[in-house]
């Protein structure tokens, strides 16, 4: 691998960091992006029993506050239990945004890696080639060399599409899982703002 590595020559460099950082990226979301920690189950029923028995205390709106991001959405919600329906869906709404913003955290870097990482490695390709044809002990003479040479060059191309690859899938995965988990949050803040003002049970 590492002869493999060296036979490439220094475009390949930009491709590994850009591998690290994509492998990174993918085991942090990954790790962040689960349900339990996204939308924990029972977390609005168990509000709205605690509402019911104590009201919107400072204890509980702190405890959503800090547990996860639908907590934190309903926090905005109990916050403004006493406004009215508008007042309190537009807080609901702004802290949506926060927790969206949060949870796509990344993913455009992702995104990113995914896009350019066959173009470095084109890149690379290019570069390499240039390399052989304008070598002044040209291998034009020496098909065996030649064939050498463009295989060294066409690893970049290898590379940048083994990283874009999996990056790419990881991304539209990732972006699939933030846009369901906000459909959740949004049903689940309706749901809040619907029982908290008497429309349902």
């Amino acid at each position: 691998m590492f002869s493999i590595i060296q036979a490439a020559g220094w475009p390949i460099w930009p491709l590994l960091l850009a591998s690290i950082i994509a492998v990174a990226l993918i085991i942090e979301r990954a790790t962040a992006l689960r349900r339990a920690k996204i939308v924990p189950t029972g977390l609005l029923q168990g509000a709205i029993a605690e509402f019911r028995q104590n009201g919107a205390s400072d204890t509980l709106v702190n405890r959503l506050d800090a547990h996860s991001p639908l907590g934190r959405v309903l926090a905005a919600g109990l916050r403004n239990v006493k406004s009215s329906r508008e007042v309190m869906k537009e807080a609901i709404e702004e802290a949506g945004r926060a927790v969206a913003h949060d949870l796509e955290r990344f993913l455009t870097t992702l995104g990113t890696i995914a896009s350019i990482a066959p173009l470095m490695g084109l890149f690379g390709t290019v570069v390499g080639m240039i390399e052989i044809f304008g070598s002044p002990t040209a291998s034009g003479n020496n098909p065996q060399a030649l064939a050498h040479g463009i295989s060294v060059a066409l690893y970049n191309t290898g590379f940048g599409l083994i990283i874009a690859i999996p990056s790419m899938i990881f991304y539209r995965h990732f972006r699939a899982q933030v846009d369901g988990f906000l459909v959740e949050l949004e049903q689940e803040a309706v749901k809040l703002v619907e029982i908290l003002h008497g429309d349902r049970k």
